[in-house]
């Protein structure tokens, strides 16, 4: 309009498309749903990604912690509201540099609360106020920090970048989600013991298939027949449930090589106890002796005799550690710490109790350079404080806190 005023039609399209549902979904154009192939390759990308996962909620949250490999789907608006609840938690975490696209992490408010419960260590966590959003967005960042780890492995792209985490609570109708046709991965959470949660993670269609596109459109997965077998391939030999993919049942539950021949009717390797037997012979009628060895003799096996080890004193490698000896390194007696909004910071005044997070009498901090190496107990030493050093600690935590 040349005033620039909406129309009345405008405004009720504007209006039913913050309905979250009452406007019908525009149909799917053809051809915008993954592929079969696709949706393989962008699944094997998140499944590389569980077992970091899975240790990244298990430090945030301290309870042992496992991220199953995530069920992935397209979806429209429509389809993800109809599966979550009437109150949900988005976090967008836009993917930005060479490869951009919307990206949303969406979770119920029990699972929002059980996170932000454990990572700020309060048990009575009951509302998701700002605190525990905030806390909720650092673990989404952090999960999204490995994703973007993977993902320039698995493409050789290294312009890859994950931007701010901005969450919001509120009715699902109003969360912010990737426009359009997206896609969905759907994760089952485990976090100490109870039931499990459900963690839903959502795509910009057109980032996952340039993602896809940018990794060759194959999905990175050992080929079956180079695979250890074990008992999820359905029972490998000598394993539980049915044979091996490939391999058939012959009518007395003898196993079939891919042909439908029963094994042990095979041309030329005759049956399993020994190769090279005549063609058509079968398993000894023994019963199964000859399965461990193939029908080869035995090996001599033999104990490894390993040479006497002493102890001596390994020689000092020549270096210049001297030349940093008088280098200065900040060293830094840390009280306590503790977490606040912005709107309680700004409203400190004089006489402001702030509480931290230890209790009286325990142990202080020692750091340098900002990076704990010990722990210690307040002294006075005339009329100043001093620490007296009670532990050193431990190369693996201090490993942790690097990390």
């Amino acid at each position: 309009m040349s005033d620039g005023a909406l129309s009345q039609e405008e405004i009720d399209s504007l209006l039913a498309g913050l309905d979250g549902g009452a406007a019908p979904a525009p149909s799917p154009k053809a051809g915008s749903a993954l592929s079969a192939p696709e949706t393989q390759a962008f699944k094997a990308i998140l499944d590389a990604t569980v077992g970091a996962q899975s240790q990244n909620l298990s430090m945030i949250t301290g309870l042992p912690a496992t991220v199953q490999a995530p069920v992935v789907d397209t979806v429209n608006r429509d389809g993800f509201l109809r599966d979550v609840p009437e109150e949900i938690l988005a976090v967008t975490v836009p993917y930005a540099g060479s490869l951009p696209g919307e990206h949303v992490f969406a979770m119920s408010k029990e699972t929002a609360l059980k996170i932000a419960s454990l990572a700020n260590k309060d048990e009575g966590l009951a509302e998701l106020d700002d605190m525990a959003i905030s806390a909720v967005q650092e673990c989404v960042s952090t999960l999204t920090g490995t994703q973007v780890t993977v993902i320039a492995e698995k493409t050789g792209n290294r312009n890859i970048q994950a931007g701010v985490a901005e969450g919001s609570f509120g009715p699902k109708a109003l969360a912010r989600v990737p426009s359009g046709d997206m896609v969905r991965a759907v994760y089952r959470l485990q976090i100490g013991e109870g039931e499990g949660d459900r963690l839903v993670e959502l795509f910009a269609l057109p980032f996952v298939k340039d993602l896809v596109a940018s990794t060759g459109g194959a999905a990175v997965q050992t080929p079956p027949q180079a695979r250890a077998p074990d008992a999820s391939d359905g029972g490998a030999m000598g394993g539980f449930g049915a044979p091996q993919a490939g391999m058939g049942m012959a009518g007395g539950g003898m196993p079939m090589m891919g042909g439908g021949m029963p094994m042990g009717q095979t041309q030329g390797y005759g049956a399993m106890g020994g190769f090279g037997a005549p063609a058509g012979m079968g398993m000894p009628a023994t019963g199964m002796q000859a399965m461990g060895g193939y029908g080869m003799n035995p090996p001599n096996v033999q104990p490894v005799q390993f040479a006497s080890l002493q102890m001596q004193q390994a020689a000092p490698e020549p270096g210049n550690i001297g030349l940093i000896m008088d280098v200065f390194m900040e060293m830094t007696v840390e009280l306590g710490r503790t977490r606040k909004p912005i709107k309680e910071i700004l409203g400190m005044g004089e006489g402001t109790i702030i509480e931290l997070d230890k209790l009286a009498g325990e142990p202080v901090d020692i750091l340098v350079n900002h990076k704990l190496i010990a722990k210690g107990e307040v002294v006075v030493i005339d009329e100043n404080f001093g620490v007296r050093v009670t532990e050193i600690v431990s190369p693996m935590e201090r490993m942790s806190d690097l990390g």
